[in-house]
């Protein structure tokens, strides 16, 4: 295995906060490009890595190991540590705990990037942590664990990131390490062209399937269809334009996802470069019993349209059926879910 593609002189350590799939991956590039790197993460995840290492594969045929004792692991933040950056990769739900912890151990000012789903993070880390620099970031790809230890890039896509003067310097290095990162002088549009694709986590999870398997279902797409057009009714009447994140037009994704199979699988060749391995997060979350982030996407939906009068009752009802998952535990069928949908 491929240890490292080229190493780089970074401005100072990195901190990654949540060593989950998404934040391992980054964090295991970085340091595979010799940037120094320490990990805080829960029990799960430390305990493979010590015993593992990390190994990082990709869906273009990238290989590269970690060994254990490379790694620098931490089950909280540790006490006279000054990173030069902090990447924010827990869950949503635990983002205000997890920046106040922060915000007691860091000197003031480091700067911090929300590299999570959603939209509103940074500015929750912001609140609870008033004393760092927070910024929104995003991540567009599909991160999976495919054995402990083992994590899988199974789609493409850039980093993206607010623009800012702490993050300038970064851009390279992140370039160099294999993590291209986009910057950008407004991420709202950004973060909520990613969020109308991640409406399909939803969807994907419910369905038990990995998620090529999953845009090959008819009914399935037709479910993320509609909850996507139902999203840009809100986006629409809250006058925001989310930002084109795949091959096609945000407009367009809908009406392509209902396309009959044989016709989806010309049309859409490129959104189907998913490999067999992807799966989202959230299919994770339901099958490790762990609180998803739901809220922080559908729930955020349905949280703007209150804001500006309209409805968003598809979004209200994937994200009921998503906590009610622990009741069930039992996949839905491409029709079942669809007529749970058509039901609301």
């Amino acid at each position: 295995m491929k240890r490292s593609e080229g190493r780089v002189a970074a401005r100072g350590a990195v901190l990654v906060m949540g060593a989950g799939s998404v934040g391992c991956w980054l964090g295991g590039r970085l340091q595979a490009a010799g940037v120094e790197v320490h990990f805080v993460g829960r029990a799960r995840m430390l305990d493979a890595l010590r015993r593992r290492g990390l190994r990082l594969t990709d869906i273009d045929g990238g290989d590269l190991a970690l060994p254990p004792a490379s790694l620098a692991l931490h089950g909280e933040v540790p006490a006279g540590l000054a990173p030069a950056l902090v990447l924010l990769c827990v869950k949503s739900g635990a983002t205000a705990d997890a920046a106040r912890e922060l915000g007691a151990r860091l000197p003031p000012g480091t700067p911090l990037l929300s590299m999570q789903n959603g939209i509103a993070n940074a500015a929750l880390a912001q609140q609870a942590a008033p004393a760092l620099r927070c910024l929104p970031g995003m991540v567009p790809y599909n991160v999976a664990e495919l054995a402990p230890g083992h994590l899988h890039r199974g789609t493409d896509g850039a980093l993206a990131a607010q623009r800012d003067p702490a993050l300038e310097a970064w851009k390279r290095v992140f370039d160099a390490a294999g993590l291209p990162i986009e910057l950008h002088a407004d991420l709202r549009s950004v973060q909520w062209g990613k969020l109308l694709l991640n409406l399909n986590n939803a969807v994907n999870a419910l369905s038990g399937l990995p998620l090529r398997a999953q845009l090959l279902d008819r009914d399935l797409r037709r479910c993320t269809a509609a909850l996507i057009e139902e999203t840009l009714t809100v986006l629409a009447a809250a006058g925001i334009a989310p930002a084109q994140l795949s091959p096609l037009p945000p407009r367009w994704i809908p009406r392509v996802l209902r396309l009959p199979t044989p016709l989806f699988r010309i049309v859409a060749a490129r959104m189907l470069r998913i490999d067999d391995k992807a799966r989202s997060s959230m299919a994770d979350d339901l099958t490790l019993g762990r609180i998803t982030e739901v809220d922080a996407l559908q729930g955020e939906v349905v949280r703007l349209a209150q804001r500006h009068g309209v409805g968003a009752p598809l979004n209200q009802r994937i994200a009921s059926l998503v906590q009610a998952w622990p009741s069930r535990r039992q996949a839905f069928a491409g029709a079942e879910l669809r007529r749970a949908l058509e039901d609301a």
